[in-house]
């Protein structure tokens, strides 16, 4: 029997039973942990900050690919894109798993009420939203990307679409921006959600900024004073390490004001840095109308927040920019979770990945198990945050004909560079000790082979990845999956773009 129908058969016969725990459940496109709560001097992100204040901050989360759709699927499928087959932004799941059960669609089947605004699945290059996870259709803001007429007035042409400046500095108000406009409508969703108190509900709210360009009212650059923001602190790309590894910002110099290539200078590092802060508090204030409006509801004590960034973020670190690396910076993520038996004001070195979220999500709410899932349960570090998770956890970047499979371990970093399928002795490697070296400025895996030896092992207990499926296109995808089943165990170019 569903979840919402049994709570209310018990209501009807006057049982106590708890209801349900709602879930909000909470995207943040490349936001990395430049963040109040997890020690940055210089942010400001109190909504951020009292959420982290009120559950469990993990220190240890990590993504599975430094790149939107790969994450993203690895979220919301709990299958890592090596299982999948998917590494690139244009493939939909589905073609890989046309019968995978999303997690909203796990909720769906046990009798929640899923919805879903802004940027949750990628949407773009050929990709689509999946319409089987939600019981009315997705919901997208209506926002040009620029306010500004000026930012439009010289688009570069790109592979990607037209595309402006990397920044915009705007006098307006915030639901002129996406952001703004779907902070709102989730406020909308939770008022008429709060009117159905018997029905459990799962609210996605996926938020745009940080993610390039790096636009955000006047507001929020004048919180900060761009001589105090903290430039790179290493500015070559690590010692030894092959020339492919990095990425020197390909997705950058797709915007108009960009050097196609060559360094970007220090002037420019320094306002690129100031609009990445100023578009996490952006983000940030949005946030906040959500969260305050979760308490004026009535809401917030039966309902688990959760807090995700898809990946990381290079703000020129090793002179390297965006994500798409395996390196720290760009996989590690902020994770954090609020809610009914979650403990409070506490941190967690527990290394996790984005795949174990939804078997988390999962038990938190007392739903069964499902089998065939990449992710882990990590409920129990929830109720007790020095409990441990994964001895490591397992993220992958694609590069030229190579695929880098990357262990991470509490001390070290393992980077497998092969072709798929080819033999181990074929790779390449990488290692990083981050007692030593936490900025990464140096490829041990020559000098250290018991170590690499050690780490090896660790991979070998994971199957080879698959490759890429033949690219592009959705056949059917979003119609498929499991719905309703229970489960069981030019310048309009620029502005209506999808963000990668």
């Amino acid at each position: 029997m569903k979840l919402a129908l049994l709570f209310s058969s018990l209501l009807a016969l006057g049982s106590s039973v708890a209801a349900p725990p709602n879930v909000l459940f909470i995207c943040v496109d490349d936001l990395k942990p430049v963040l109040g709560c997890y020690g940055d001097p210089v942010a400001k992100t109190p909504n951020v900050d009292g959420l982290a204040a009120r559950g469990v901050r993990f220190d240890a989360a990590y993504c599975n690919q430094a790149v939107c759709s790969p994450s993203r699927n690895a979220l919301m499928t709990s299958l890592r894109p090596q299982t999948l087959g998917i590494y690139e932004l244009s493939t939909n799941f589905r073609k890989a798993a046309p019968d995978a059960v999303t997690v909203a669609q796990h909720f769906m089947a046990q009798g929640y009420r899923t919805e879903a605004m802004g940027k949750i699945f990628h949407r773009g290059h050929g990709n689509v939203e999946d319409a089987a996870s939600w019981n009315v259709p997705h919901w997208n803001p209506k926002a040009a990307t620029y306010a500004l007429p000026e930012s439009t007035a010289n688009l570069r042409d790109s592979r990607n679409g037209p595309r402006g400046p990397a920044t915009e500095l705007a006098g307006v108000e915030d639901e002129i921006y996406a952001d703004g406009q779907t902070a709102r409508e989730a406020v909308r969703r939770l008022e008429a959600a709060a009117q159905k108190p018997d029905q459990p509900f799962f609210i996605a709210v996926g938020f745009i900024r940080p993610h390039l360009p790096f636009v955000a009212p006047k507001k929020y650059w004048d919180l900060y004073d761009p001589a105090a923001l903290p430039m790179p602190q290493v500015t070559e790309p690590p010692a030894g390490a092959p020339s492919y590894a990095g990425q020197f910002g390909g997705e950058l110099r797709q915007y108009s004001d960009m050097p196609a290539e060559g360094d970007i200078d220090p002037a420019a590092t320094r306002r690129l840095i100031h609009g990445y802060y100023a578009a996490t508090s952006y983000m940030d204030a949005q946030l906040g109308l959500v969260l305050d409006s979760l308490k004026r509801l009535g809401l917030a004590d039966n309902t688990i927040v959760m807090l995700w960034g898809d990946h990381g973020w290079h703000l020129g670190d090793h002179r390297f920019w965006c994500k798409h690396t395996n390196y720290e910076q760009a996989a590690r993520i902020p994770l954090m979770l609020a809610g009914p038996g979650i403990a409070k004001g506490a941190t967690t070195r527990a290394m996790v990945e984005t795949v174990d979220l939804y078997p988390t999500l999962s038990e938190l709410a007392g739903l069964p198990a499902r089998a065939g899932l990449d992710g882990a349960s990590f409920a129990a570090v929830l109720k007790d945050p020095a409990k441990p998770a994964r001895d490591s956890v397992i993220h992958v970047y694609p590069r030229n004909d190579k695929l880098g499979r990357a262990i991470r371990t509490e001390r070290y970093r393992l980077v497998e560079w092969k072709k798929i399928g080819a033999p181990a002795e074929t790779a390449e490697l990488e290692l990083y000790d981050y007692q030593t070296d936490p900025l990464e400025t140096r490829n041990l895996a020559t000098e250290q082979p018991e170590v690499v030896a050690q780490l090896r092992a660790l991979l070998a207990r994971h199957p080879e990845a698959k490759p890429q499926l033949p690219t592009g296109g959705a056949d059917k995808a979003g119609k498929g999956g499991a719905k309703g089943k229970k489960s069981g165990s030019g310048k309009k170019a620029a502005a209506k773009k999808p963000a990668a």
